[in-house]
This record gives C-alpha cells, structure tokens and sequence, in this order.
C-alpha cells in the first residue's frame, strides 16, 4: 500500500532541496523523520513536515495495515516550481536579474518491500 504527500509552490530552489531528498530515499519512515530533524537546512524542515504528512495518509487510508515501522520512503521527488523574476538596478542604468525560484515536493511512503 502507497500513500503520498505533496507540497507545492515552496520558497526553496530546487537544486537545494534535493540535496536533502536524495538522503531519505529508500530509507526507513522513522529512521528518515530521525534523520531530516538532524539537519540544518530550511530544505530539511519542509521536506520533514511532507514526509509526517505522508505517514499520516498511509496510517488514515488503511486502519488495519500500515504501520509506522514497516513504511519506507519510496520516492522523494523534488519537482521545479514557477520562478519568481525580479530586477536589482546595477551600475551605469542596468539591471541585474533575480530568479527566486520555487519547488513542488513528493514523497511516496510504501509498505512492500523493495526488490
């Protein structure tokens, strides 16, 4: 059984954020929460908070099944949001471009075991 989470539209470039993703993937639920708490990014406080919402949907769609210790993170995918474009005045009347970029983040928590 699968259960997801996504969140969208978050002020964290992409590049960023996967740093943090590629570190929980395929591991234990309990053991990546344990983990994106140790880390001190912005990236690792979103990606957690996703990641408690999709062990929350797996424990709400199956009362019977899906325990907490048998869910692994299947997929932690970091998706690229719209871009933000602003301007910065710079020397001799030019601009300098500023791309605030956003991300999508989804994660996938599952009960089979992989191989």
């Amino acid at each position: 059984m699968e259960a997801r989470a996504i969140t969208k539209y978050v002020r964290i470039a992409p590049a960023k954020a996967r740093q943090v993703a590629r570190l929980i993937q395929g591991k234990p639920a309990v053991e990546a929460l344990a983990l994106v708490q140790h880390i001190p990014r912005k990236a690792a406080r979103l990606i957690g908070k996703t990641l408690r919402s999709a062990v929350a949907n797996a424990e709400n769609a199956e009362r019977d099944s899906a325990s907490v210790d048998q869910l692994t993170v299947k997929e932690a995918v970091i998706g690229e949001g719209p871009t933000i474009k602003r301007f910065r005045p710079k020397a001799r009347g030019m601009a300098g471009r500023i791309r605030k970029r956003t991300s999508h983040i989804r994660i996938v928590v599952s009960d089979e075991s992989q191989g």
